[in-house]
């Protein structure tokens, strides 16, 4: 059994925030993958279904991303899973739009969600880092996270998540890599990127 944590904020005003990218990309793989209906426990929203033969608990904490960990050691502890068998989808500011990264392990530059998780779970949970982009000034940060994606830039969101959906299967799996470069093809193949872009590889 695995566990997918989407990161985010609840409520509709911060729906559609570079933030909650994480809650939009659960939610797809649970649209597109037929999970069960979302239910609430461990102090957020859960639904259950596979994904390539490995049973999957989707979760979207609902304790404001800042102590997102609680429900992360809540949701673990009763399935009695490891830092190893969490996977969580996070806004990652240093990575340009829809650039997505996987990893195991690391800093949480200064990510608050991923500050919470570790101090709850510790550091060693694989994060699935999708690309917001950066304002470009330090101060700004805060307000930007927190601020809707344009609507021009709709269009990508929903080709991201529906990318990471789709391949799903692979993170289950334990095919980082492929997964990876799967999501990129896709987005490429839909004119997101340049095929000479050099930073995708």
């Amino acid at each position: 059994m695995l566990l997918f944590v989407g990161l985010g904020n609840p409520g509709a005003k911060y729906a559609r925030n570079r933030h909650n990218i994480g809650f939009v990309v659960v939610d797809e793989i649970a649209r597109r993958h037929g999970f069960g209906p979302w239910r609430r426990r461990f102090q957020g929203e859960t639904s259950e279904g596979t994904l390539d033969g490995e049973r999957v608990i989707l979760l979207k904490p609902t304790t404001y991303m800042n102590e997102s960990g609680r429900a992360v050691q809540e949701a673990a502890s009763f399935f009695k899973l490891d830092a190893s068998q969490v996977t969580v989808f996070q806004d990652e500011l240093e990575l340009q739009p829809a650039k997505v990264r996987v990893k195991v392990g690391g800093g949480t530059a200064g990510h608050n969600g991923l500050r919470s998780i570790s101090s709850h779970i510790g550091n060693e949970y694989r994060r699935v880092r999708l690309g917001i982009g950066h304002p470009g000034v330090k101060d700004l940060v805060h307000a930007y996270v927190l601020s809707d994606f344009f609507k021009e830039e709709g269009p990508l969101v929903t080709a991201l998540s529906e990318a990471v959906a789709d391949h799903a299967g692979l993170l289950a799996t334990g095919h980082d890599s492929t997964f990876q470069n799967k999501v990129h093809l896709a987005l490429q193949a839909k004119g997101f990127f340049d095929q000479r872009d050099e930073s995708a590889k």
